[in-house]
């Protein structure tokens, strides 16, 4: 009689498990906004690269996408996350030795190393600033190597009280970046720009062949400013964008981020304006 093989069943790939961290600081961006350092605690996920996002996993809650903010000494992941739901509360609220779970990296990245040698513009709106910050470091230090002429950042948020990163934004005025900050409604206090992000674009750029654009922050904001950006003579090849869909894999299996042609946690989050313009244009997208 011949026996009946059974079928091979293949372990659940890598990208599927979560890998443990352990939280090691926690700073309070805003009243919703919340940074944590995240210390492997076991074997370390692969390091991602500046643009892509990892799926962070609340125990006994659910997991969210949430892009990666820096990268610390030790293979730390530093994450900003804002508290719109049951799974980003709980991972706001975690606390220095509580254990989060971590799978990724995915997507695309910001591919930073094409913008050597010449001048980076950097459009932030609110929390979007968070995925923008490696950009911003990255730049600096091409900048300190003399491989950088102008380093330009350029923030929006609501009010005072949602800007991220503020004692960075000094520190990065120090470096050498041109740092330029508007809200959308002043505060008693406030002594800066008040209006929208994009107002700041057209005395931002110098000479629009030789620069390079990233934006990200809310879907409205990220297409007026990459459109103004591209009227400013920017190429729409060299102004990168990162697109936001309802993310649930991480995997490109579940098609819940399907954006037109795309699937956003696989072909984005970050694509040239040139592929991301006949998108964003469609409301029904």
């Amino acid at each position: 009689m011949t026996a009946v093989q059974e079928p091979v069943v293949a372990a659940p790939a890598a990208p599927m498990r979560p890998s443990g961290y352990l939280v090691t600081a926690r700073k309070e961006e805003t009243s919703d906004t919340v940074t944590l350092m995240l210390r492997p605690a076991g074997d370390p996920i692969q390091t991602p690269r500046p643009g892509q996002f990892t799926m962070l996993y609340a125990f006994g809650v659910g997991e969210v996408p949430v892009s990666v903010s820096g990268i610390g000494r030790g293979q730390v992941l530093v994450q900003t996350i804002r508290a719109v739901g049951a799974v980003t509360n709980a991972l706001c609220a975690a606390a220095p030795g509580d254990m989060i779970g971590v799978r990724g990296p995915f997507g695309t990245d910001w591919q930073v190393g094409a913008a050597d040698g010449r001048d980076v513009l950097v459009v932030a709106g609110g929390i979007g600033l968070a995925p923008l910050r490696p950009v911003l470091l990255a730049a600096l230090a091409g900048r300190a190597r003399g491989g950088r002429d102008r380093v330009v950042l350029l923030v929006g948020a609501r009010s005072p009280a949602d800007l991220i990163f503020t004692r960075e934004l000094e520190t990065w005025r120090r470096r050498g970046a041109d740092v330029r900050v508007t809200v959308d409604h002043g505060r008693a206090g406030w002594d800066g720009r008040v209006g929208l992000v994009t107002t700041l674009i057209k005395d931002a750029i110098g000479d629009p062949a030789r620069t390079a654009a990233f934006v990200c922050g809310p879907e409205i904001m990220m297409r007026l400013s990459a459109q103004a950006l591209a009227d400013a003579g920017i190429p729409a090849a060299d102004i990168r964008v990162s697109l936001e869909r309802n993310m649930r894999c991480g995997v490109a299996l579940c098609g819940h981020c399907q954006l037109g042609p795309l699937l956003v946690c696989r072909d984005g989050p970050c694509v040239s304006y040139a592929e991301a313009a006949p998108l964003l244009a469609v409301k029904e997208l």
